[in-house]
């Protein structure tokens, strides 16, 4: 799984150790760490006080979160703004890929498995708006489903012109065009359950 937080995109981090992933994994799976990452992706800057009004939370807190968020660079100060006890701060690009989950050792297994089912929930809420907003072909909401056969290098392909489209139509939220919108996208692509497949497990 390739992920970054909401509404940020960019190149992938340098490997991280088991460690780091779990903490990872822990961060975005926090509610209040991931409303302030949302909040940062939208509006491209905020400090502590901000947050609390935006958020409903105490500046203490978030001050305190937005620490723990920058020392995973997932943001960082704004050292022009920043003065004092006043500190702004930004998100940074970000992305990244979820090994398997058999090299996991258990505690990073459980972050990862926790952030999943957070994801599936969000994503979900998504599936069932793009179903409410749809407004025909044209419209802002789309939904599209195929099949196909592929080759798992086929397949590795499509996924690296996949990420190739995005970076070739997709924006910085700083760089975006009048008329553009945040806009939320999803893929997946999973192989038929046909029990075992060249020795493989694929389902069933």
């Amino acid at each position: 799984m390739t992920d970054g937080p909401p509404e940020t995109t960019g190149a992938e981090r340098a490997e991280l150790t088991s460690l780091e992933r779990t903490a990872l994994y822990k961060s975005l799976g926090n509610p209040l760490r991931r409303r302030i990452l949302e909040y940062l992706g939208r509006h491209g800057e905020a400090n502590s006080t901000v947050l609390a009004r935006e958020l409903g939370e105490s500046s203490g807190t978030t001050s305190y979160h937005l620490r723990k968020l920058a020392e995973q660079r997932l943001i960082e100060e704004i050292p022009e703004k920043s003065g004092g006890r006043e500190r702004w701060w930004r998100s940074l690009p970000f992305s990244h890929t979820t090994p398997d989950p058999a090299t996991m050792v258990p505690e990073e297994y459980a972050a990862a498995a926790e952030l999943a089912h957070l994801k599936i929930e969000v994503d979900t809420a998504l599936y069932r708006r793009a179903h409410q907003e749809y407004r025909g072909p044209e419209g802002w909401a789309q939904i599209q489903r195929h099949g196909t056969w592929l080759t798992r290098e086929e397949l590795l392909a499509f996924m690296r012109d996949y990420h190739a489209l995005l970076d070739r139509y997709g924006h910085a939220r700083e760089e975006a065009p009048d008329g553009a919108r945040p806009v939320m996208m999803r893929f997946y692509a999973v192989p038929e359950p046909v029990g075992e497949w060249n020795g493989e497990p694929t389902g069933a």
